[in-house]
């Protein structure tokens, strides 16, 4: 099966060119080249360029107009060499087609239906159940025995920067980054660590606390209640659920509308899909 050319600008191109350009009215339907008898549109460059890679979209739009319409001009030509159109071809064209379409349906539905109105109320009914819930920001030095903790306890309350000592003495990960664990909510540390995190006050460094992992020395750094993200945080998946919404409904209206007959799939054989020699019949 043939595959599409694919588009290359050349290192003179992409520095980019200095041709003047054209001083006359432009529409999609002007003619920018004519390929024995086949016209070339600047609308089929535009569709052309719309489809680059983001590397290509940056050139200069000398070298891509340049480069889209000498790769139109050669495809046509070399198209204008195949005789015999195989049916890979035709099928896959009639497939593209469908596709294109079918987007086309999709994005003038969701044009409509994903307006600021539907964004919020979507996000309205997102965060009316929201609750909020305590969430800290604690540090923490780990030790092995008790008697260790005690002791690192004890150089803490005689004036040892608390960043420091987690820097010198903690064997947890977040020792080097001074103990700093971030913030965090109920449910995320282990039982024994989060009841004596909900027990302390800002600015408190706890008492040895022993966990599964050893001993801990805890140092509530801030508290704060959790909000709801914002709207701008939410839109695109907002957005999204909204396309969803919108595209099972007008799939649903469309085919209870439609004239679809389909063959009994229990009765075929579903490794007919693999079987690429009959595309050559």
């Amino acid at each position: 099966m043939l595959k599409p050319m694919k588009f290359v600008i050349s290192a003179t191109l992409a520095a980019g060119l200095s041709a003047p350009a054209f001083a006359q009215d432009v529409s999609a339907d002007t003619v920018l080249a004519t390929v024995n008898g086949t016209e070339i549109t600047l609308g089929h460059v535009i569709a052309a360029s719309a489809t680059l890679p983001e590397q290509y979209q940056q050139a200069p739009d000398e070298a891509l107009l340049d480069g889209l319409l000498e790769n139109l001009i050669q495809q046509e030509i070399l198209a204008n060499a195949v005789t015999d159109v195989p049916r890979a071809v035709t099928l896959a064209a009639e497939n593209a087609k469908r596709s294109l379409l079918a987007g086309t349906a999709l994005d003038a539905a969701f044009a409509e239906a994903v307006s600021d109105e539907a964004l919020q109320a979507a996000y309205d009914a997102r965060v009316a159940g929201f609750e909020s819930s305590k969430e800290f920001d604690a540090s923490h030095i780990l030790l092995a025995s008790e008697e260790e903790a005690i002791a690192v306890k004890e150089m803490i309350d005689g004036g040892a920067d608390f960043a420091e000592t987690a820097k010198e003495k903690s064997t947890g990960p977040s020792g080097p980054n001074g103990g700093a664990l971030g913030w965090f909510g109920a449910g995320m540390m282990v039982p024994e660590f989060e009841a004596a995190v909900m027990n302390m006050a800002k600015g408190d460094v706890s008492d040895p606390v022993q966990t599964q992992f050893g001993w801990h020395l805890i140092a509530l750094n801030d508290t704060r209640d959790t909000t709801p993200p914002t709207l701008e945080e939410l839109r695109a998946e907002l957005a999204s659920g909204i396309e969803q919404g919108v595209a099972e409904s007008l799939i649903e209206s469309l085919t209870a509308e439609a004239s679809v007959d389909r063959i009994d799939l229990e009765s075929f054989d579903a490794a007919n899909i693999r079987n690429i020699d009959l595309l050559s019949n």
